[in-house]
C-alpha cells in the first residue's frame, strides 16, 4: 500500500549546504503507541490509514510515504554558552512539509529515525521515555494555549537502544511550523556565508512573516518579529510554571514555538531558582533566568543578521541593539498582563505589580504549589472562602495578610464575583503534566508495556482548565517520596 502525504517541500529546495539528504534507517518491528487523530485530520492526513501496520512503518521510518524528500537540517548553536559550529539533526529527519487545513505550512519530522551526517558518533535513535515525555508535554502545552511543536504519533521500534542501560527504542513524529532555529542562522554566519544567511532570512520571511517581505528594511523587521514572539513565548512559559531546561540557541525556534522537549518540567512548589535538568549544573536555564536567556539567544541571532542590516558595522550594531531593546518591554507587558489575569485583575493600577510580587514572594517562602495556588485563588475570588488557598502555604498567615490587600483591590474591579471566577479559571489550569505523573507513565510503559496510564494522562491534560472529578487526583502535587528532582535529555 502506498500512503500519500500531500507534501509541498520548500526547505529541501534550498541550496545543498542547508541540509544533508538522508533516509530514515528501518527499524525491526514498529508498533503504534499513539496516533494523534485530530492532528492528522488537521494536517490533511487520513488517520484510518495511519492507524494500520503500514502507517506504523511510515511513522517509524521503515518506509517512506509517497512524495517525501527526507533531509537532516544543518545548524550550529551555543550549548550552555559554548559555541559549536556544527550540530544539525543528529537523530531527526524531516520527511517534508504539508499545508494544513488552516493554510499553514507544517513540517513533519521523525525523531529517533536513525543516524545522519550530523550524528557525531551517536546512534540516531531515541529511547521510549523521552518520546513519551515529548508527546505528553508538547500536547499539554498545546492544550494550555502555548505556541509549541506538536506530536502526531509515537511508535515503538522493536529494538533496544544503548544509553546508561539498554532501553526500548521509539520514534516520535513531530509537527512544527518549521524547524529553523537561531542556530540555523549561526551555521552560516560562523562560516562567513552572508549569502547563506540572506537566503535563510528570505526563506523565514516568506514562510513565517510574509507581510514584511515588502518592508523597507525586511531584515530589521524579521528580527523585530522574532524578538516579539520569543518575548511573548517566554512570558507564557513563566505564567504556567514551565521550565524548558536546555535553552541553547539550537533549541530556539524563529517561528516562536516551544521546541525540543528534553529535560523540560513544570514546577510544583514555586521557586524562581528551580532547575530540573541534570545537565544544568550551574542553573543557567533556571525558571527565572529564562527571559534573560531568551534575550541572550536573540542577541546571537542579531549578530548573524548584522551584515544584512548595513555595510557599516557600527551602524548595524546600533540598529540591532535598538531592536533587542524592545524585548524587555514586550516581555514585561505580556508577563504582567498575564499575572494580573491570574489574580483576577482586569484593569490596571500602579500598585498591581507590587501586590502580585508580594504574593509570589510569599509563595516562594511558604513552599506554595504554583499551579494550585492560582487555581484556588480563582475559587476564592468567587466566594469569601480562602481555606483552599491558605492550605497551599506552610504558614497560612502569610496568605491572610496578602489576601486583605487583594480583596480590597478586587473591590475596584467592575466584574461580578462569578465573572471574575470564570475569567480566572480560564487562565489558571488545574491540570499540568506534573513530573511524578510523567515519570509514572514512562515506568509503566517501559517496565510493563502498559500504556493505559499514558492514555489516561493524555486525556486529562487535553482539558487543563476544566474540573474533571473523575481525574481529580491528577491535580495533586507529589507526596515527598514521589518528587522528581531531576529530568534528563535522553540523548
Amino acid at each position: 500500500m502506498t500512503v500519500h502525504f500531500p507534501f509541498q517541500n520548500t526547505y529541501s529546495a534550498l541550496p545543498a549546504n542547508f541540509f544533508a539528504r538522508v533516509a530514515p534507517t528501518p527499524v525491526a518491528a514498529p508498533r503504534l503507541i499513539k496516533l494523534n487523530r485530530a492532528l492528522a485530520v488537521q494536517l490533511g492526513l487520513d488517520p484510518d490509514v495511519l492507524d494500520t501496520p503500514e502507517g506504523a512503518e511510515i511513522l517509524a521510518g521503515k518506509r517512506l510515504p509517497d512524495g517525501a524528500d527526507p533531509i537532516a537540517m544543518a545548524y550550529a548553536g551555543h550549548q550552555f554558552g559554548h559555541f559549536v559550529p556544527q550540530l544539525g539533526d543528529g537523530r531527526a529527519i524531516l520527511l517534508g512539509e504539508v499545508i494544513d487545513r488552516e493554510g499553514i505550512r507544517r513540517d513533519i519530522q521523525l525523531k529517533g529515525s536513525g543516524p545522519t551526517p550530523f550524528s557525531r558518533r551517536g546512534d540516531g535513535r531515541a529511547a521510549l521515555g523521552p518520546v513519551l515525555r515529548e508527546y505528553i508535554v508538547s500536547e499539554a502545552m498545546f492544550a494550555l494555549g502555548i505556541p509549541t511543536t506538536r506530536s502526531l504519533a509515537a511508535v515503538t521500534s522493536g529494538e533496544r537502544v544503548q544509553r546508561e542501560t539498554m532501553l526500548p527504542g521509539a520514534v516520535l513524529t513531530r509537527v512544527a511550523s518549521s524547524h529553523i532555529r537561531v542556530g540555523t542562522f549561526q551555521f552560516f554566519a560562523a562560516r562567513g556565508d552572508t549569502d547563506g544567511v540572506r537566503r535563510l532570512a528570505d526563506h523565514v520571511i516568506a514562510r513565517h512573516y510574509p507581510d514584511i517581505a515588502g518592508a523597507e528594511r525586511p531584515y530589521h523587521a524579521l528580527l523585530e518579529r522574532v524578538v516579539a514572539r520569543q518575548a511573548d513565548l517566554v512570558a507564557r512559559w513563566l505564567l504556567v510554571g514551565f521550565i524548558h531546561g536546555v535553552m541553547n540557541t539550537d533549541n530556539c525556534s524563529v517561528s516562536g514555538e516551544t521546541i525540543d522537549y528534553g529535560p523540560c518540567a513544570f514546577m510544583d512548589d514555586y521557586n524562581p531558582a528551580q532547575v530540573f535538568s541534570s545537565i544544568d549544573e550551574m542553573g543557567r536555564y533556571a525558571y527565572a533566568n529564562q527571559p534573560q536567556i531568551a534575550l541572550w539567544n536573540l542577541t546571537r541571532l542579531a549578530e548573524c543578521l548584522l551584515p544584512l542590516f548595513s555595510d557599516d558595522k557600527d551602524k548595524a550594531i546600533e540598529q540591532a541593539q535598538f531592536v533587542l531593546g524592545e524585548f524587555a518591554g514586550t516581555f514585561t507587558a505580556a508577563y504582567q498582563a498575564g499575572l494580573r489575569s491570574k489574580v483576577g485583575l482586569f484593569t490596571v493600577q500602579d500598585s498591581d505589580e507590587a501586590l502580585i510580587q508580594d504574593l509570589l514572594d510569599a509563595m516562594a517562602k511558604n513552599n506554595a504549589d504554583f499551579t494550585l495556588t492560582f487555581r484556588r485563588l480563582g475559587d476564592a475570588a468567587g466566594s469569601a472562602d480562602d481555606d483552599s488557598v491558605r492550605a497551599q502555604f506552610t504558614d497560612p498567615a502569610a496568605f491572610d495578610e496578602w489576601a486583605v490587600r487583594w480583596r480590597k483591590r478586587l473591590a475596584d474591579e467592575p466584574q461580578s464575583a462569578a465573572e471574575r471566577q470564570a475569567a480566572m479559571r480560564a487562565v489558571n489550569p488545574l491540570f499540568i503534566p506534573r513530573n511524578h505523573r510523567v515519570e509514572a507513565v514512562i515506568q509503566a510503559a517501559m517496565n510493563r508495556d502498559d500504556y493505559a496510564p499514558f492514555e489516561e494522562l493524555i486525556t486529562v491534560l487535553s482539558k487543563p482548565f476544566e474540573d474533571q472529578p473523575k481525574y481529580a487526583a491528577y491535580a495533586d502535587p507529589p507526596l515527598p517520596d514521589q518528587r522528581v528532582l531531576q529530568t534528563f535529555c535522553g540523548t
